[in-house]
């Protein structure tokens, strides 16, 4: 059976206030270029993180990596494609490319999330309505 992945590319441009003294982007913001890829997945495949947290769960970072290439600069904009990685455990996993303008690979990455109830309780399995979310989205 093949497994069918979600994605979603956003358009970001480089502010100021994320670069160093090189001009180029420091590299911590790129976890934070990882969460816009995030929050724009959210909202275009009916998945974010009010609708979580309106489930009742939040979703905390477990694990994150991140492999620089070549560097951003101030002003230029960029891509960050997010993939939804479909697995049968009870967590969010996501893989981010960068590209600069010359659709060159920046940055890649990953994230993993699970599933923690109001109790902060780990799930084991699959909320129902993230569940139900997947079915939708035949994952």
């Amino acid at each position: 059976m093949q497994s069918k992945n979600l994605t979603c590319t956003e358009e970001v441009r480089v502010r100021f206030n994320e670069t160093d003294p090189l001009g180029i982007v420091w590299h911590g913001h790129y976890i934070v270029y990882f969460e816009d890829g995030r929050e724009a997945f959210g909202r275009q495949h009916g998945l974010t993180y009010l609708d979580i947290q309106k489930a009742g769960f939040v979703t905390p970072i477990v694990k994150s990596t991140c492999e620089h290439f070549l560097p951003l600069k101030y002003g230029e904009t960029f891509n960050i494609v997010t993939t939804f990685i479909n697995s049968v455990s009870a967590k969010l996993i996501y893989k981010y490319e960068i590209f600069n303008q010359q659709n060159q690979l920046v940055c890649s990455g990953e994230t993993i999330q699970v599933f923690l109830d109001a109790e902060n309780n780990l799930c084991l399995y699959n909320p129902e309505f993230f569940q139900a979310w997947k079915d939708k989205m035949g994952l």
